[in-house]
């Protein structure tokens, strides 16, 4: 009996944690649509199964974005798994609007725009998976990254109220929140060192670990874990004072 060949997409897949798992899927068999905005960097990922891995170029703030991504799922043959790693942050204690307005328009209308057509997409399949990488920063309203907080907690949302709908529907289409701590990866690049930094490789195989088993929801890692259920358990007039 043959075996039938798994087909995911991933959104941001040129650096960091992205082209990790993306590593690790075609380790395991996959064959993979990747796609972010700089397309010669994905080429890596090509070499090292060109029967197996199809490339495009997507910005997720474009408003082609959507259509962009139909074509490269049609051009894999369809669709298993939609895998999204795309998305920007700073710290910005000053408030720079440009800083807090590009970060809106990448984590929350980006977002908001290629998870949703993914999920229109599983609708008139009837099952599907969408997993995201979310952020431990949606947990609280960090002052230090105002727009970045405040988007990564609408993603965790909107992933939550997707999953009600889909279940209303009777849809069967699975979600993974992925909510990693500091990774050490080019969006933590800067002077300011991050504590209890992680390893993309790492952290890349708790979410596929993740994906495989069907998690809801995945706080990498442990210690992650413990604080972000304490963050949840300090009442905002004590959350205020707090100098991050």
């Amino acid at each position: 009996m043959e075996s039938v060949i798994k087909k995911a997409i991933i959104i941001g897949a040129s650096s960091g944690m992205g082209m990790e798992v993306a590593k690790i899927l075609l380790d395991e068999g996959w064959c993979l649509g990747v796609a972010a905005r700089r397309e010669d960097r994905l080429q890596s990922l090509k070499q090292l199964a060109p029967d197996r891995v199809e490339v495009a170029t997507i910005d997720v703030t474009a408003e082609n974005a959507a259509d962009r991504l139909r074509s490269l799922i049609d051009r894999l043959g369809g669709m298993d798994l939609f895998f999204y790693a795309s998305g920007i942050g700073k710290q910005n204690r000053t408030l720079e609007p440009d800083i807090e307005l590009n970060t809106v328009n990448t984590n929350a209308m980006g977002f908001t725009r290629m998870i949703g057509e993914a999920y229109r997409y599983f609708a008139e399949r009837g099952e599907g998976h969408i997993a995201a990488i979310t952020s431990i920063a949606g947990t609280k309203g960090l002052g230090p990254a105002p727009s970045y907080s405040a988007t990564k907690a609408l993603q965790n949302v909107y992933l939550q109220a997707l999953e009600q709908q889909a279940n209303a529907r009777n849809l069967k289409i699975r979600f993974t929140d992925i909510r990693p701590g500091f990774v050490d990866t080019d969006l933590l690049k800067g002077d300011f060192r991050y504590p209890m930094m992680l390893k993309p490789e790492k952290v890349a195989r708790s979410i596929v670990s993740a994906i495989n088993s069907k998690r809801h929801i995945k706080v990498i890692d442990w210690r992650y874990a413990i604080l972000t259920a304490l963050w949840r358990r300090i009442p905002r007039p004590i959350w205020r004072h707090f100098r991050l």
